[in-house]
């Protein structure tokens, strides 16, 4: 058991301000003003690995695996949620809470821990995963004006992405993802329902063949990526921890003192992210089975892959031979939705770890808010200009989405492993989660790390 005051050297003035501490609210209408990381974080998780890998397995196998992409899109919603109740409750960033980890490396400035080395390589591949997002946005723009070149139309979205997250507010940031969310949504069940009137139309027979528990190996690497990055990915559950910093529920719950009000403030907040979650998961998954449907149902009959440059253009049939040539756009605004939101919403993200590697590597005063905040600012003015020169090098959103998500598999045990050692020795036995949850978290430990070995032995041996 933890010490009383294991959490309580935790303060940091940009998760926990001083005098932040705010009772939580007791009713679903006040509940519903303190949502929304999870909007910012379903723009990122209906991103690529919906729209470009869900479909493409679809496409390759038809529809003996809709449970593992059901599995796909709910497994990992337990290690969200418990990852970022340590976040809250302690006070701690991602980075700062990794960096607690046993098994130090040595630095320039400071021993860092292991998992920080390993945060670093993955912070290189998902550039690689921006890459094909932001070019995966420009191929969509393209299905509207085929007379244009994709490469000056990646160019002039990363300018904009650079305009729209400069100020790097979270708030700008919320609204701009709301938008996105319900557009691609609307679109996308719309397509799905839409479907159901055609000659491609899902029969019940093809539900009782995608729960046959079949898994095909000739499609490992894409199965395997498309668990990767379907639902909450490595990359999406750490970054939501920075969402819930900046929504302030770390600080509304303030710094550990033991004292009844803390736990009560602490009960409250984690009822309100738990809600959160939820609401995660329902748009999440009414986002990505309407794209395993379409690609089961109409690609996957059709015969074709989507590949290369030709990607978006592949994956517009499933609107187009089921709604005919007019649906077009209603795939490329929906297609444009998804990726560009999942570019902003990863672009942001990733502004907010930079800082955090800073401080932990000791480059960077843990004090300096004024600091962060602009290299928060200057990320994201230059770092869509980098996914832009890696998608005009690889010009293939498939592959570059394929790369980050194989990696995202690979950490995803790593991080339930790092969660259960952290609630076990930092939080107080009175705010950790009940045994049901533990028990799922630790079953979703296992049958991470087992997939993990998976993507090793498919894509390297």
């Amino acid at each position: 058991m933890p010490q009383v005051d294991s959490i309580a050297d935790a303060r940091d003035s940009y998760t926990q301000p001083e005098n932040a501490h705010e009772e939580p609210p007791d009713n679903w209408r006040s509940t519903i003003k303190y949502l929304g990381p999870s909007v910012i974080i379903s723009a990122t998780i209906v991103g690529s690995g919906e729209i470009i890998l869900t479909a493409s397995l679809g496409a390759a196998v038809g529809f003996s695996m809709l449970w593992w992409v059901l599995f796909s899109c709910w497994s990992k919603s337990i290690l969200q949620a418990e990852l970022a109740r340590y976040i809250v409750l302690s006070g701690d960033t991602y980075l700062r809470a990794i960096n607690r980890i046993p098994g130090k490396i040595r630095g320039p400035r400071n021993d860092f821990s292991w998992p920080i080395g390993l945060g670093l390589l993955g912070f290189v591949t998902g550039l690689t995963g921006l890459g094909g997002l932001i070019g995966g946005s420009g191929q969509a723009v393209v299905i509207f004006f085929p007379e244009l070149d994709p490469i000056p139309v990646v160019a002039g979205l990363a300018v904009l992405a650079a305009a729209l997250l400069s100020s790097g507010s979270y708030r700008r940031l919320e609204q701009v993802m709301l938008m996105f969310v319900l557009t691609f949504t609307v679109l996308t069940v719309t397509g799905a329902l839409l479907m159901q009137g055609t000659e491609y139309a899902m029969k019940p027979q093809d539900i009782i063949e995608g729960f046959k528990f079949e898994f095909s190996t000739t499609v490992a690497v894409l199965a395997l990526a498309a668990y990767g990055y379907t639902g909450v990915n490595s990359g999406e559950i750490s970054a939501y921890s920075y969402w819930c910093i900046e929504k302030g529920y770390p600080g509304r719950i303030g710094a550990f003192d033991d004292s009844p009000a803390w736990h009560r403030r602490a009960h409250g907040w984690l009822k309100v992210l738990r809600t959160d979650v939820w609401i995660t998961l329902g748009l999440l998954t009414c986002a990505t089975i309407p794209f395993y449907f379409l690609g089961a149902g109409v690609l996957h009959r059709l015969g074709v892959r989507p590949q290369g440059n030709d990607t978006l253009v592949a994956l517009s049939q499933m609107f187009t031979e089921t709604l005919g040539p007019w649906s077009l756009w209603l795939f490329a605004v929906g297609a444009f939705s998804i990726l560009y939101s999942s570019s902003l919403a990863a672009i942001a993200a990733g502004a907010r770890y930079i800082p955090d590697y800073l401080i932990e590597l000791g480059f960077m005063s843990r004090d300096r808010l004024d600091l962060r905040h602009g290299i928060i600012r200057w990320y994201c003015l230059v770092v869509p200009f980098i996914g832009f020169g890696l998608y005009a090098g690889f010009q293939n959103p498939v592959l570059m989405v394929t790369i980050a998500a194989s990696y995202a598999a690979i950490m995803l045990p790593i991080q339930s492993g790092i969660t259960l050692y952290l609630q076990a020795k930092r939080l107080p036995e009175s705010v950790r989660p009940k045994k049901p949850a533990l028990y799922l978290l630790r079953c979703t430990f296992v049958v991470q790390l087992v997939l993990a070995f998976a993507v090793v032995y498919f894509t390297v041996i």
